[in-house]
């Protein structure tokens, strides 16, 4: 396992859902970590994970999380964590990019 990546020298992948990006940093078995980028005015939809836990680290932005019936309103440093088997989603509102760190724990 190498100990440093510079993700600047990483390419931006597309994700599943438009206006999602992500640079793969740690990928293993148990779970693993994406440096995302979401574009202005993008939704990642509604959906739930009946085996692993997420959590989103805001770099940079204001996303606004939805987690269960709760509506946040993310700025930098915020830390989320979605529960498995409860319904989340990512938006980015706003006319600049969101950077997160997302990352999953399968339990």
């Amino acid at each position: 396992m190498k100990h440093q990546k510079n993700t600047n020298s990483l390419d931006w992948i597309a994700g599943k859902v438009k206006g999602f990006q992500g640079k793969n940093l740690i990928e293993m078995k148990n779970g693993g970590l994406k440096k995302v980028k979401v574009e202005p005015f993008s939704t990642y939809p509604s959906h739930l994970h009946p085996n692993k836990t997420e959590y989103i680290y805001v770099l940079e932005g204001k996303p606004k999380i939805t987690i269960g019936d709760k509506i946040y309103h993310g700025n930098k440093d915020d830390f989320f964590t979605l529960p498995n088997s409860i319904k989340h989603s990512i938006e980015n509102p706003f006319d600049s990019e969101c950077i997160l760190l997302v990352g999953a724990i399968n339990i």
